[in-house]
């Protein structure tokens, strides 16, 4: 008889024998962690055909990316001499996913040293140490969970982790209002359900009272189906039932997905013919895992739902705070922009500032048909980012209607930046006291007039924008880069200076305007964690792109101009493209001498420019009214305007304080309108009567000759120079502008007339007849314009 222990030679096997014929994968590894052995067990598991792993890493076995430290740990560890238990994440050749439950062991040389490492594994779920494998499995699904915000992508994780391991059919339905909307269907191989059979994603759905997934909502708890052939249950449809018989499906779990009390919807997984398992039938070990998963995907979809009602409302937030889908149609150009916010939320950690910020683009219509254009960035993110910009647009439109040069209006700007600083006591730290510091904000304004093509521009500390030219992309060139707004902060000396600077544009020229976002952070590529592109190579990656299709559309330019740089966005990207047209734009302008006359020459000019242009009657003869008011109010100020008084100096005598050079103390020379002193109205003696003051010694004869009499000029009056006006008609696709302009640098402002008086509503009719009209400072004097519409 044998001993324990022995066996007879018919019972012995060879090794290789047993191992293979092992429902556990078994690999061993040398000391450097390269693969010597996989039984067949493991070939089947990990999904590698041959001996292709042998020689070398473990991570060739598919270990996932996340658990590449988790398998350096088990290989140090276990080569100390410990032993090693753990959930691998694993991915198969054929691109599915499987979990496995490891225990790696040393390989001991027989003198005792550690030669390698034995690790058995097994698929998460299949073994008989299921307590161990929930564990695993659920810390697994916590993970993943934790790694999104996003509710889509949440739910996509949760499918992805229990498809094809746990089920073959996964559906997680959410309510959305009173209505049960599918919001997953995830099936095992890709397989898809005919259309008209089960519920698409972003379909209602709709369970009979029987249906175990009403059930499991109306009972609060997790519902099993053992064996589906047994169990009788209505269908949502008939097509739904025959597409079930059909797939022989064996099982299924249902468990309602519930969080502080309120239903969010149901969770069902299912078992079929889709895939072979030893045991296609769940327990209820496998029903108390899913309604502890549901609990976990539950509190996941809550704080997605939150986050995705607070992106949609910092989204819609900072949305409003731009301008609209679509740029305004405006004479001489062509305008495309382009928004786009941060990645989401998973990418960066930093919660929900990272899908707002603080690039701004704006075009403002101002007088006689210019444009200002503005492109900026306030530095960071955020909701304070957001609103900082949202108040930055709205001061740059208001100091903006004011016409002034861009430089006086970056200056007016940085001196509202640096005024919202405030004082605000930390919370933490050791200082007691502190001052939010103003943001910092780069910002570049421009002015086109698109019949001159002049360009004019002021920057503060923005890059340049891009500048095509006869399909050539260049740049556009800054003399001063300026400083940010916002960068002198109260109580600090010096002057921020912001140099006006002017560009012609030719015809059919194009500028593409961007913030920073479009070049910064960007990753080279997907397999190069932490490495990005320079600002420069940014920048020509993007001029590269955009060089391509420059001869192209304006939507175009900023589709290639944003996809240029490959990665994700790491910041907020705001573009903006414009170009000029290639055809002149009509405008008419003539100077006249400001006399009354000139008014009837005025406004014949006008009548026949409108005739050309092709204006209607009765639009060319209200027109030619708005006209001849705008005129006549110039003609009637320039010829109105005062006067300086001329003054003669009475000089003292010589001999007297103050002759050549009056000391401390001396009386100021008498002065007196020359206007009153003539032959007729004031003689010598009047005069000795008026100044007897002096003393008649200080005033005798020969005291006053010809040359103390310092008239300017003479006593009578002189003739001033002859003052001019020129008068400009521009006609735009939709509208007239009509500019005059004169020396006198008064602006006009509207009078209430009374009802007797005969003037002081010319310009009240202005302000009611015209669309818009304004008056502007130049640098010779002032600007006043209106603006009519053309009606077809």
């Amino acid at each position: 008889m044998n001993r324990w222990g022995d066996a007879s030679f018919e019972a012995h096997l060879p090794p290789e024998t047993v191992l293979n014929q092992m429902e556990m994968a078994v690999i061993v590894c040398d000391r450097f962690s390269n693969v010597i052995y996989g039984n067949a067990f493991a070939r089947q598991l990990f999904g590698f055909g041959g001996d292709e792993v042998i020689g070398h890493s473990i991570l060739s076995l598919g270990i996932a990316e996340e658990d590449h430290e988790q398998a350096t740990e088990l290989a140090r560890h276990v080569l100390k001499g410990g032993v090693w238990e753990g959930t691998f994440c694993n991915l198969r050749g054929d691109g599915t996913t499987v979990y496995t439950r490891a225990h790696a062991v040393p390989l001991r040389h027989p003198s005792g040293a550690v030669d390698g490492v034995v690790i058995f594994a097994r698929e998460a779920l299949r073994s008989n140490q299921r307590d161990q494998e929930r564990y695993g499995l659920m810390e697994r699904i916590g993970e993943r969970l934790a790694g999104s915000l996003e509710l889509e992508s949440t739910l996509r994780s949760v499918a992805d982790t229990l498809v094809p391991q746990f089920a073959d059919h996964c559906f997680i339905d959410l309510f959305s209002g009173d209505r049960l909307m599918r919001r997953v269907s995830r099936h095992a191989g890709g397989w898809e359900p005919p259309p008209g059979t089960w519920a698409e994603v972003g379909e209602p759905v709709f369970y009979p009272p029987g249906h175990f997934s009403a059930k499991a909502m109306t009972r609060r708890d997790a519902v099993l189906v053992e064996d589906m052939i047994q169990y009788r249950y209505t269908a949502p449809s008939e097509p739904s039932r025959r597409l079930a018989e059909a797939m022989g499906i064996t099982s299924a779990i249902s468990a309602p997905l519930l969080v502080r009390g309120e239903l969010l919807g149901v969770m069902s997984l299912a078992l079929s013919n889709l895939s072979k398992r030893p045991d296609p039938h769940y327990d209820a070990f496998d029903r108390d895992l899913l309604g502890a998963i549901a609990s976990r995907v539950a509190l996941a979809v809550d704080n997605a739902l939150l986050f995705e009602e607070e992106r949609e409302t910092a989204l819609a937030f900072q949305k409003h705070l731009l301008p609209g889908d679509r740029p305004p149609r405006l004479d001489g150009l062509q305008i495309a922009w382009r928004y786009e916010p941060a990645r989401p939320l998973e990418s960066h950690g930093h919660g929900i500032q990272t899908q707002v910020g603080g690039d701004w683009y704006d075009v403002i219509p101002l007088s006689a048909g210019r444009v200002g254009l503005v492109i900026g960035d306030v530095e960071g993110r955020g909701a304070r980012a957001a609103a900082v910009m949202g108040q930055l647009r709205a001061a740059l439109r208001a100091f903006a209607q004011d016409d002034k040069p861009p430089a006086d209006i970056l200056r007016k700007l940085d001196e509202w930046v640096r005024t919202m600083t405030r004082p605000e006591r930390m919370r933490s730290g050791w200082n007691s006291d502190d001052l939010v510091r103003p943001p910092l904000v780069s910002c570049t304004y421009f002015v086109y007039d698109a019949w001159s093509r002049v360009l004019e521009f002021a920057n503060a500390g923005h890059d340049p924008p891009l500048l095509i030219v006869d399909g050539q992309v260049g740049e556009l060139a800054f003399e001063s880069e300026g400083a940010m707004l916002g960068v002198r902060a109260p109580g600090m000396g010096g002057e921020i200076l912001y140099n006006e600077e002017t560009s012609e544009l030719k015809p059919g020229s194009t500028l593409v305007l961007y913030t920073d976002g479009l070049i910064d952070r960007r990753p080279k590529g997907d397999g190069d964690d932490g490495e990005y592109y320079t600002r420069e190579e940014s920048r020509e990656l993007v001029r590269s792109a955009v060089a391509e299709v420059a001869r192209g559309g304006v939507e175009a330019i900023a589709n290639a101009a944003y996809e240029a740089v490959p990665g994700d966005i790491d910041d907020d990207v705001a573009i903006v493209v414009i170009r000029t047209a290639a055809d002149e734009l009509a405008v008419q302008e003539r100077t006249f001498s400001a006399e009354p006359i000139m008014v009837s020459e005025a406004r014949r000019m006008a009548a026949d420019a409108f005739a050309s242009w092709g204006m209607l009657d009765e639009q060319a003869e209200l027109a030619c009214l708005l006209v001849s008011e705008v005129v006549t109010n110039v003609v009637l100020h320039a010829t109105a305007t005062p006067q300086p008084r001329r003054e003669m100096v009475v000089p003292v005598p010589a001999g007297q304080p103050g002759r050549g050079g009056e000391p401390l103390g001396a009386p100021p020379a008498v002065q007196f309108n020359t206007e009153q002193f003539n032959s007729e109205q004031f003689n010598a003696d009047q005069f000795d009567e008026r100044f007897g003051r002096f003393g008649g010694e200080q005033f005798g004869p020969g005291a006053f000759d010809e040359d103390d009499w310092d008239l300017g000029a003479d006593l009578g009056r002189r003739e001033p120079p002859t003052k001019e006006f020129r008068l400009r008609l521009r006609r735009g696709a939709d509208a007239i502008w009509v500019e005059v302009f004169d020396s006198d640098m008064r602006l006009p402002r509207i009078r209430s007339a009374g009802e007797t008086d005969e003037g002081g509503r010319g310009l009240y009719l202005v302000d009611q007849l015209a669309t818009r009209w304004g008056a502007r400072p130049t640098a010779s004097g002032k600007a006043v314009w209106f603006e009519l519409p053309l009606t077809p």
